[in-house]
């Protein structure tokens, strides 16, 4: 969601503002992230904003419904602004649309990688799936996703379709034609803290255990590593990590686990939050650092050795992950033990 993109309050009470944009959300079937999304809502709601809340994985039927349901706004919309241009869903939406301004709105790592993508023609595929044989399932869905592609593409000689991208990721390459802008999390900061600080370290947690790219016994032993080294007390766990491992990890490394129920940005700027967060390679190290500016936080980023990537992990998973690091600004660079590099 668009939320950071808004600009903050006013000094004093004013009306509410009549809706600006209209929010549709394409909910997802995991608690912890319909959970967030429910609250990124009602802030949305409080910003003067519509917001649509769309059962879209909620059956057999509810792809069919959530399409009718959209297809007139889409056809009537002169700007749509997505929020991940790999999902299946967005691109079939996008076959829809006939808007002159498209614009992606995401602060994930997958950014970087659907510019680069779309830099080289090449079809839309999330990194760390990269290299392995299109599915069935792909196939079918191939003739949708090259037309969302080339509706990505803008049109030759700046007329006609104008295409976006709004983030706070590092872009290179970026294709003829397409306009960045830079998320410096300006909304966030206005409309949260400072936060009230603790005196020791907070742990970031990652779902590459999920998504087949590091081994689970290897992670373990990193975030006891860094823990450790550091002092960390807490563990902020990501969305998308599992229930089992997230049990585990608090048993074995006795880090207290927390579940946040909003993206990490706006928890780290309401606090309390550790004087050092600490992190492996993801977006956070990006994000964090515009968040919490200002402020004496220590954002610390640990790589990802070579040796802790499954058999299954992409041939790109270690050079992607690498430079997800590489590029981040005003963090501190880790040694793998969790000592300072």
């Amino acid at each position: 969601m668009p939320t950071t993109a808004a600009p903050g309050p006013g000094a004093g009470p004013e009306p509410r503002p009549r809706p600006r944009l209209t929010l549709v959300v394409l909910s997802p079937t995991d608690p912890m992230t319909r959970g967030q999304l429910r609250r990124m809502a009602e802030l949305a709601r409080e910003e003067g904003h519509e917001v649509r809340w769309e059962e879209a994985r909620g059956g057999a039927a509810a792809p069919f419904k959530t399409v009718g349901g959209l297809r007139r706004l889409l056809r009537r919309a002169e700007r749509v602004v997505m929020g991940d241009p790999f999902s299946r869903y967005v691109q079939l939406l996008l076959t829809i649309t006939k808007a002159r301004d498209l614009v992606v709105v995401d602060d994930g790592t997958a950014t970087m990688e659907f510019v680069a993508q779309l830099a080289r023609g090449e079809r839309l595929v999330r990194w760390h799936r990269k290299g392995g044989r299109p599915s069935p399932r792909d196939l079918l869905f191939a003739p949708v996703s090259a037309t969302a592609r080339r509706r990505l593409t803008p049109a030759a000689g700046g007329r006609g379709r104008r295409v976006e991208v709004f983030s706070a990721m590092p872009i290179d390459d970026v294709p003829d034609g397409v306009g960045v802008g830079v998320n410096d999390f300006a909304w966030t900061r206005a409309r949260f803290g400072p936060p009230r600080l603790t005196s020791g370290a907070d742990l970031v947690g990652t779902s590459l255990v999920e998504t087949g790219v590091v081994d689970g016994e290897r992670y373990l032993d990193a975030v006891r590593a860094l823990a450790e080294a550091h002092g960390a007390t807490r563990y902020f766990a990501h969305r998308r990590e599992s229930v089992d491992k997230l049990h585990r990890l608090a048993v074995e490394t006795g880090l207290e686990v927390v579940r946040p129920d909003l993206p990490l940005e706006l928890i780290a700027r309401r606090g309390p939050i550790g004087r050092t967060v600490l992190s492996f390679p993801s977006t956070v190290v990006h994000t964090l650092p515009r968040a919490l500016a200002g402020t004496p936080v220590r954002v610390a980023v640990c790589d990802i050795d070579p040796s802790w990537l499954t058999a299954h992990a992409s041939p790109r998973a270690q050079g992607f992950l690498s430079g997800v690091t590489g590029t981040a600004r005003d963090v501190h660079r880790l040694a793998r033990t969790g000592q300072p590099g």
